[in-house]
């Protein structure tokens, strides 16, 4: 028997359902309580989940509590990082790892020093699609990894979203928003990323939201709101990103990676699933090909499930703060080329993480 690892979380907005509603499948953790900057709002949560609603200073002084889940907005995610490393505390955080690239690395290094784990979401990447993908990449299906594309883009979240300023403020946008998902299934597929060149926008000065509880309010524009750009991989292949929420309709693919045998269609990467589509060399047509893996709906918590593992093993997780940060420095490196006008090296890297097991059941990781 697995002996369960108790987890925690801060911050109990919408995404934390999802958390607690997939945790439940993993035979290896438990989340036990939470806690919010409104304390009525924890109260809630652990109504609605069984849970102990406890507040921050609480939740990090309990012995029992192994890993917090940092599932606060952007702009608290190093704060909170800082503070269940200091507590002793594993910390898994949604992404991304930390605003400014000095506060990510800040929490990278302490980690280490403490000899405690880091796990950053997005987790998407364990799931069957993308690990289809991965091992039709590694298999050689397509060949050398030569080009690819990858397409994020809409008209921004103030039609729906309860409270969409933060996503037009500084560490906002989108590629500080769904950048995170893009690139760590390429980091996924390809390894890390040697150099960033980009343009960026702003093309509108403020937004107007019309979702039901901020109908009318302006909006600010802090950072811009469409990026253009290409990576060149260690591994030789130069991929083509744009991210945008200036766009309102468009048919480009999620990501294409093209080999020299062949070529292969992604699924999104905002998700576990989705069809894997090949066209071989010689071909003028995607064929779609079954998933070699499972956990293929919404697993968020698989990444926190792993890294208890990890935990109970000793190894490194395969959603860890060293690939978090390298994805939050290359983020950054499109800002910095466009303002510069210079290609931007990547400092840090990154190894691609272990592929899961084939055959594996359901609520497990290991075979």
């Amino acid at each position: 028997m697995i002996k369960k690892i108790q987890l925690s979380i801060i911050g109990c907005g919408d995404i934390s359902g999802a958390y607690l509603t997939a945790s439940k499948i993993f035979s290896n953790i438990e989340i036990v309580a939470c806690a919010d900057i409104k304390m009525e709002t924890a109260k809630l949560k652990a109504t609605e989940y069984n849970l102990k609603a406890m507040t921050v200073d609480e939740l990090l002084a309990d012995e029992q509590i192994q890993i917090v889940l940092n599932l606060t907005t952007p702009q608290a995610h190093s704060k909170i990082n800082v503070k269940a490393l200091n507590a002793g505390k594993h910390v898994y955080c949604e992404k991304p790892l930390a605003v400014e690239k000095n506060d990510g690395k800040k929490v990278v290094a302490l980690a280490k020093e403490k000899g405690l784990l880091v796990g950053c979401a997005p987790d998407t990447f364990l799931g069957g699609g993308h690990q289809t993908c991965r091992k039709l990449i590694d298999d050689g299906v397509i060949g050398k990894p030569i080009a690819g594309t990858a397409f994020m883009m809409l008209h921004g979240h103030e039609s729906w979203h309860p409270n969409p300023g933060f996503y037009y403020l500084k560490g906002g946008g989108p590629m500080l928003d769904m950048g995170p998902y893009y690139l760590t299934a390429l980091i996924n597929m390809l390894g890390p990323v040697r150099r960033v060149s980009a343009s960026t926008s702003i093309t509108f000065k403020e937004r107007i939201a019309t979702s039901e509880k901020r109908s009318g309010e302006r909006l600010p524009v802090e950072t811009p709101t469409h990026i253009a750009g290409t990576m060149d991989f260690h591994c030789g292949a130069v991929i083509t990103i744009v991210t945008s929420f200036d766009v309102w309709y468009h048919s480009n693919h999620f990501i294409e990676i093209h080999g020299t045998d062949g070529s292969i269609q992604v699924p999104d990467p905002n998700y576990f699933g989705g069809p894997v589509k090949i066209c071989r060399a010689g071909n003028e047509s995607w064929e779609e090909v079954p998933l070699s893996h499972g956990y293929t709906d919404n697993m968020r918590s698989i990444g926190v499930a792993d890294m208890a593992l990890a935990i109970q093993q000793k190894s490194i997780n395969r959603c860890n703060g060293y690939m978090a940060y390298h994805v939050l420095e290359v983020m950054h490196a499109f800002l910095e080329s466009s303002e510069s006008g210079k290609h931007i090296l990547i400092e840090s890297t990154c190894e691609r993480p272990d592929m899961l097991p084939l055959n594996l059941a359901r609520g497990q990781l290991i075979v």
